[in-house]
């Protein structure tokens, strides 16, 4: 099996159900009717309504859903051979992640663009509501430390990866201020993206030196520093580091992944992993589950993501032109995204599966498989430093990219620089993600406290913004500081896809309102009924089997009660959606199309 097989099957099947199943979506099951005006046009305000071109408002929600999620899921479940995550993309993607992005972001729209916990509220009942609120508030900060895992291992004891990351704190920083005062974009764009090239390539320098003494750090202190960062980054205005940010790690974003689509191209590697490995039944040193049902949860974004729900009940519906839009910016963006997962997994399983194994389990682990480093060592020193035992999915990634390329015999020579390229896009990429992400949590921590404080309601009010920063960092911080990959992954995991049924249970009762024909539901049920399943056996398995058993790894009560209390938020929202479902079913069709008009 060689990669370019994998990737235009993949391609072809993708495009064949944008065109088929995606069509049937938007013109049957939803009815997109663009003779009426959208939320953008019919509240716009020039500032959060806005009328936004199709390709504009898709590259905006595309690089707000597509974050470390897609790079690093397929990475760690590389873990059970090629096959499984193979097919769960693809049937996850079309099936479950493509209609679950198209019905929450009609939903939103049908709503005036709010968000999903008051669509939630105004369609199944305030309890529902107030769930579908904590939920997400849960959901955001275990994403926070899911993601912030990542970067932790990329970056340890790495001064080169720690140095081109850092730099781009102050880069974007000034690129903000430069082009606030000047509007100049074009050229803080051009200065920014070169002051980046610069600090990759000043790298090795300080390898040595005492400044890279001072940032060869230990992951400890990276789970310090991130918080703290993100602190910042959250309470900050918007322009002066998080936009600036965003804008430059998009031009990274395409870059590498262009690249790597060529590279795949041009190289042509062949897949060095069987399609099932010997841990499909249990007991894998990266994700000690089984295959079912830890594939669907490891695999996250670029399969099915409740994430994006932050996303197609937030600013997306505020843009969209036309109501046909969402079959692009929905639908489209979804399978788009499994593309990134493909390409993510491709360069996992072009490695050696000892190579493999040997970066994503600590030595002493590694030692227990029985299995041989073949290029691990060669790599190692083309790159310049360590390569084993750095879990989290970010090495794997930029090592894997860099053995395709060396194949291409004058690029043997950039590896290093390469590698700490992919490393520090991957690390932007995520950080913007957790400053995103984090500033969402400040906002939902301010709107659910302040049902009970009314000042804290107000998202300009100074000690409100703090206090609300510093709780959400301080949560998801002690995640990442108490946590390891396997654990806080596997936490996110259940958590996001938790929320991803949650978005269905909304849009399968929107769709029941809306369709001409009531089977049209099962659109939302079938992968609803499957995700709700494989989220509670997963819940329940991590939670007996690492979180309250003192003798695991992951051991950890404060993990096993935010599984349980997210399970029976699930719950609830899942039996006040039955209910009315039931209320609805008694009503007659024709009825309900008139009262949803």
């Amino acid at each position: 099996m060689n990669a370019v097989s994998i990737v235009i099957g993949s391609i072809c099947i993708l495009m064949i159900a944008y065109r088929l199943y995606g069509t049937f979506i938007a013109r049957k099951v939803l009815k997109l009717d663009d003779s009426k005006p959208t939320p953008a046009h019919a509240l716009e305000d020039g500032k959060d309504y806005v009328p936004t071109n199709k390709w504009v408002a898709f590259g905006h929600h595309f690089a707000a859903i597509a974050a470390a999620g897609p790079l690093v899921g397929p990475i760690l479940a590389a873990q059970f051979g090629y096959l499984p995550s193979l097919l769960w993309l693809l049937i996850g993607a079309v099936i479950g992640g493509a209609v679950h992005d198209a019905v929450v972001l009609f939903a939103s729209m049908r709503k005036d663009g709010k968000s999903l916990s008051e669509v939630a509220k105004e369609e199944l009942g305030p309890v529902a509501g107030f769930c579908t609120g904590l939920a997400m508030l849960f959901i955001i900060t275990i994403t926070m430390a899911g993601l912030s895992m990542v970067v932790l291992h990329a970056l340890e004891n790495n001064p080169w990866g720690t140095f081109a990351v850092g730099i781009t704190i102050p880069i974007a920083m000034g690129v903000g201020l430069y082009h606030k005062k000047t509007g100049n974009l074009k050229g803080a764009t051009i200065v920014g993206f070169a002051l980046i090239m610069a600090g990759i390539l000043l790298g090795p320098n300080i390898q040595g030196t005492a400044l890279g003494e001072l940032l060869t750090l230990e992951a400890s202190t990276l789970a310090l520093i991130l918080p703290i960062y993100a602190f910042f980054a959250a309470a900050l205005p918007v322009w002066l580091l998080l936009a600036p940010r965003d804008y430059l790690s998009t031009f990274m974003k395409i870059g590498v992944f262009a690249a790597l689509i060529i590279g795949v191209f041009v190289v042509n590697p062949e897949i060095q992993f069987p399609a099932f490995t010997e841990f499909v039944n249990g007991g894998g040193p990266i994700v000690a589950g089984p295959v079912w049902p830890f594939i669907s949860i490891t695999i996250a974004c670029g399969a099915i993501s409740g994430f994006h729900a932050f996303v197609g009940s937030g600013t997306t519906p505020k843009m969209l032109n036309r109501w046909s839009d969402i079959k692009s910016v929905g639908f489209g963006a979804m399978l788009v995204e499994c593309v990134v997962a493909i390409m993510a997994l491709i360069a996992a399983v072009s490695l050696q599966p000892g190579d493999y194994f040997a970066i994503n389990s600590s030595p002493e682990v590694f030692q227990t498989l029985g299995m041989e480093k073949v290029h691990l060592n060669e790599l190692s020193e083309e790159i310049g430093i360590n390569l084993e035992g750095r879990t989290g999915g970010a090495v794997t990634l930029a090592v894997g990219m860099t053995y395709i390329f060396t194949e291409i015999p004058f690029f043997e020579k950039l590896a290093s620089f390469f590698f700490q390229f992919v490393i520090m896009f991957e690390a932007v990429f995520i950080l913007t993600a957790i400053d995103s992400g984090t500033r969402v949590a400040r906002y939902l921590i301010q709107d659910f406290f302040g049902e009970f404080y009314k000042p804290l309601k107000k998202v300009d009010w100074l000690p409100g913004n703090i206090f609300a920063s510093a709780l959400a960092c301080f949560i998801w911080g002690y995640l990442l500081y108490s946590g390891d990959i396997g654990s806080i992954w596997a936490l996110f995991g259940v958590s996001n896809q938790l929320m991803a049924s949650i978005g269905l249970i909304i849009g399968a009762t929107v769709v029941l309102k809306i369709a001409d024909k009531r089977w049209y539901m099962w659109t939302c049920l079938v992968p609803l009924a499957y995700l709700y399943v494989t989220v509670n056996v997963a819940g329940y398995w991590m939670v007996k089997n690492v979180y309250l058993n003192p003798d695991a790894a992951g051991f950890s009560i404060l993990n096993g009660a935010l599984s349980i209390i997210m399970l029976c938020l699930g719950l609830v929202i899942l039996i006040s959606a039955l209910k009315k479902w039931r209320e609805l079913w008694k009503i007659p069709q024709a009825e309900l199309l008139k009262q949803s008009a």
